[in-house]
């Protein structure tokens, strides 16, 4: 089992940790040997504050991507096609067992000193 922390928004958070939002998006595609997403929520929040797990990974043609995962995006199109402009090829993670901390968790609790940008990985 190998997992990786990721940065995301508390709006997003929240989506995920309550189950309005089933799909991550991310702009490259993690190893195929990661199974677990630890949640990192960003500013104002700064904690880990769940993990989930990683169901299966859809890679393909934005569009394709968005077809397949609207429903439970937890995003607008908007957002979407603003966020995916210029690439050809979209990244979605499908969460399942997602669970929410009873306390959430320091970055200095993983060895971390600072958020990453958009992922790390961190060992199993």
């Amino acid at each position: 089992m190998c997992q990786m922390l990721l940065s995301i928004n508390p709006e997003y958070v929240e989506s995920i940790l309550n189950g309005t939002k089933l799909y991550e998006y991310r702009k490259f595609r993690c190893r195929d040997d990661i199974d677990k997403i630890i949640i990192y929520a960003t500013t104002p929040w700064k904690q880990v504050v769940g993990e989930a797990e990683i169901e299966y990974i859809i890679e393909d043609d934005v569009l394709k991507v968005w077809r397949q995962t609207k429903e439970y995006s937890g995003i607008t199109y908007k957002f979407f096609r603003k966020y995916y402009k210029g690439k050809k090829k979209a990244i979605a993670y499908r969460l399942k067992n997602v669970v929410t901390y009873d306390k959430p968790l320091a970055l200095q609790d993983f060895g971390i000193l600072s958020a990453p940008q958009s992922f790390r990985y961190l060992p199993g």
